[in-house]
């Protein structure tokens, strides 16, 4: 087969692409290698200013950037032409038409978890891993995730949603409506809408933090969601399927940081995660029975990270779902499945194929 994979893009989370699309190529290649007929790698990386470019570049110059240094880049994108089913290379001065039998898009944030990179490729009839055009979007906007997942039962925090031009024509009274919403609490969580790995969120204590807060947040994006702070264990699960899928064991993350921010994820070596083996039985597979539900409630497909909170008193509550969960030498996702005996090449094998019999 042909399979392009696609990673960068303009977003904010640009980096942390390049971060898992070097783990994701590495795997890639490796299982490539393992087949009797060796596929074709096609690696599309696109640039902070969206241009598309096929590269030969290493998993190394992927992952550090180098890779758009590279002078035999060559500007190329997917057509959403059907017909031609792939993609349209500059080669010189003339086009050329290469077929793409899959897509792996690792793009993180805008553009590629929000449901524009899935109705390209819907459009040029190429099938790709992940969840489609409406899961994508809708989970990737956390207002509009929370209120698909309140039709089932699983408990959410309480929040409220702020939009940037009713904020900034009526600051005041957004304020207010933010303080009656939460009864005079200022123990909450502010974060972007639609942007991913905790990029613009905060977490404040008091009502003076607040509009900075805000104001912080909106610069990822127009919508605000503020959500009551639930003291308790951040554990996740990964959900890996179509039609039946399975959930992993439960995964732990624990945070160097006050909650796992943009730093705490990445740039602080004292977060940790491990799998959790100290909750009952019974407990754990609730949690994975939990996630299986919102997963096939939001009609995910392919591959979900469902984020949860464990408090004190026992309770489960929904965090967020990633529909294309970050696959770095840290992320959760693979983690979870290697715990379950599915090595990385194993695990990329399956996505795949879950891309292509997808119907």
């Amino acid at each position: 087969m042909n399979i392009a994979l696609i990673f960068g893009g303009k977003s904010s989370e640009h980096e942390i692409s390049r971060m898992s699309a070097s783990a994701v190529l590495k795997w890639l290649v490796k299982g490539s290698n393992d087949d009797s007929e060796k596929n074709e790698i096609l690696k599309l990386g696109i640039d902070k200013e969206g241009r598309w470019f096929l590269t030969e570049a290493s998993p190394e110059e992927i992952f550090d950037g180098r890779w758009e240094d590279k002078n035999n880049n060559r500007p190329a994108y997917i057509t959403p032409d059907p017909l031609a089913h792939g993609m349209v290379i500059l080669d010189e001065d003339r086009f050329i038409y290469k077929k793409i039998d899959v897509v792996i898009p690792v793009l993180h944030g805008d553009h590629g978890e929000d449901g524009d990179i899935q109705g390209l490729l819907n459009m040029a009839e190429i099938p790709y891993v992940g969840c489609g055009v409406a899961t994508s979007a809708n989970s990737m906007d956390k207002s509009l995730t929370k209120k698909l997942v309140g039709y089932t039962k699983v408990r959410q925090a309480e929040y409220i949603e702020i939009r940037k031009k009713e904020y900034l024509e009526d600051k005041d009274g957004e304020l207010l409506r933010i303080k009656n919403k939460f009864k005079g609490n200022y123990n909450l969580f502010v974060k972007p809408s639609s942007a991913g790995s905790s990029i613009g969120a905060s977490g404040i204590k008091s009502e003076a933090e607040l509009p900075r807060a805000i104001e912080l947040a909106l610069k990822e994006d127009k919508k605000v969601l503020i959500e009551e702070k639930i003291v308790g264990r951040e554990i996740e699960v990964a959900i890996l399927g179509n039609d039946e899928p399975k959930a992993s064991e439960v995964g732990e993350i624990l945070s160097a940081g006050e909650f796992y921010d943009y730093d705490s994820k990445y740039k602080n070596p004292k977060s940790r995660t491990r799998i959790v083996s100290d909750l009952p039985r019974a407990t754990i597979d609730e949690i994975r029975s939990k996630a299986i539900e919102i997963y096939k409630a939001l009609e995910c497909r392919g591959l979900s990270r469902v984020d949860f909170f464990y408090t004190e008193d026992g309770e489960i509550v929904f965090n967020e779902i990633n529909t294309f969960p970050g696959f770095t030498s840290i992320s959760m996702y693979p983690l979870l499945w290697q715990d379950r005996g599915i090595s990385g090449e194993e695990l990329i094998k399956d996505l795949i194929e879950l891309a292509i019999n997808q119907e």
